[in-house]
């Protein structure tokens, strides 16, 4: 009872591939013990839902059985439009009166069956600011039973124990708050984009002040460089990276990408205009960016430019120790970018809420 909680490996199954990291406590930070990538067949996850669970449930499989994670309990992660998540105003109430009545509360802002969702929720607001205020902002978090069962089904198929479903745009903060001292007079963009979709998490110090996921990811330069020059789905995965293929031309690459990232952007524009209309800050100081889709040719620049904002690639080793060559990792470069959301995961612990 009065030992420490239980690591957990951080397992981030993505719509490309299932990502693993375990960390251990090293000093004042920690250091990764164990690290795995192994991809999944295409649309064997389609927006987020599991179609084929026996294909998923194999690659975590030989994920963990092949790096040799000992630990069996997981932390997992969800997103996309199965996932509600909202800052709501209620009045001041302790926290067995909030506990009480939420399902009541939630119903109001939830666009599912109330009885079809797992919920969670987080009062933001301290309690002499709430008295103050004469009310309290709470963090909603709902997501729906069948897909949480689904994604913890999958990894009970392939031998773990899942202890804990988190939500990637919160996966990202945890690895961000681990490595980057957060300022509370700052204002950060958190934007993880995967192959599928980008959760966008706008937060200020340690409190997530705005979250959106745009279900518009990598895919989208892959089937377009794929559909304009005629390529195997494995060269356009490289050069929308900036690889350089055989008979293709750079400048034949660009104007497809330019065109992708241009809809992407008019998303992004989308999430900061609300932000700013809903929130008491209208201003961004920075942009980290995540995500196996962080590296296409040409879009943190564009960010740069539309936003006029510095855009960074998120680093989720920035302080946590990882033994490239005890790992059998290549090139950091190339793993760090898709790293994020399983660093979070793994810094969480079994028995978390």
């Amino acid at each position: 009872m009065f030992g420490r909680p239980k690591p957990v490996v951080g397992l981030d199954i993505g719509s490309s591939a299932v990502k693993a990291i375990e960390l251990r406590p090293a000093g004042r930070s920690y250091k990764v013990v164990g690290f795995g990538i192994e991809p999944i067949p295409a649309d064997t996850i389609v927006d987020g839902a599991i179609i084929d669970a026996g294909a998923v449930a194999e690659a975590i499989r030989r994920l963990l059985d092949g790096h040799r994670f000992k630990t069996r309990e997981v932390a997992a992660s969800l997103s996309g439009n199965s996932v509600i998540v909202k800052k709501i105003n209620l009045p001041v109430m302790s926290e067995a009166e909030l506990a009480g009545s939420i399902y009541w509360e939630a119903e109001q802002y939830i666009p599912f069956d109330i009885q079809d969702v797992n919920l969670d929720y987080q009062i933001l607001t301290p309690p002499s600011v709430a008295e103050t205020r004469g009310g309290m902002e709470v963090l909603l978090v709902a997501a729906k039973k069948e897909k949480i069962n689904d994604y913890t089904e999958v990894v009970r198929q392939a031998g773990r124990v899942p202890v804990v479903v988190d939500v990637d745009a919160f996966a990202v903060q945890n690895a961000y708050e681990a490595n980057y001292d957060p300022d509370p007079s700052s204002v950060v963009v958190l934007l993880n984009a995967g192959a599928s979709g980008v959760n966008i998490n706008i937060v200020s110090g340690q409190q997530s002040l705005f979250t959106r996921d745009i279900s518009m990811g990598g895919n989208a330069y892959t089937e377009a460089v794929q559909k304009e020059l005629s390529l195997p789905f494995e060269s356009a995965e490289r050069v929308k990276c900036g690889e350089p293929i055989d008979g293709v031309h750079p400048d034949e690459v660009r104007p497809i990408l330019r065109a992708v990232t241009e809809n992407l952007l008019l998303e992004i524009q989308k999430t900061f205009d609300f932000f700013k209309a809903t929130a008491a800050s209208d201003r961004i100081d920075r942009v980290l960016i995540s995500g196996g889709t962080s590296r296409v040719d040409g879009l943190a620049e564009a960010l740069a430019d539309r936003f006029g904002t510095p855009v960074e690639p998120f680093d989720p080793f920035r302080t946590i120790q990882i033994d490239v060559r005890k790992l059998g990792i290549e090139h950091l470069a190339e793993v760090a970018p898709t790293s994020a959301v399983a660093v979070g995961l793994a810094l969480r612990r079994a028995g978390d809420r």
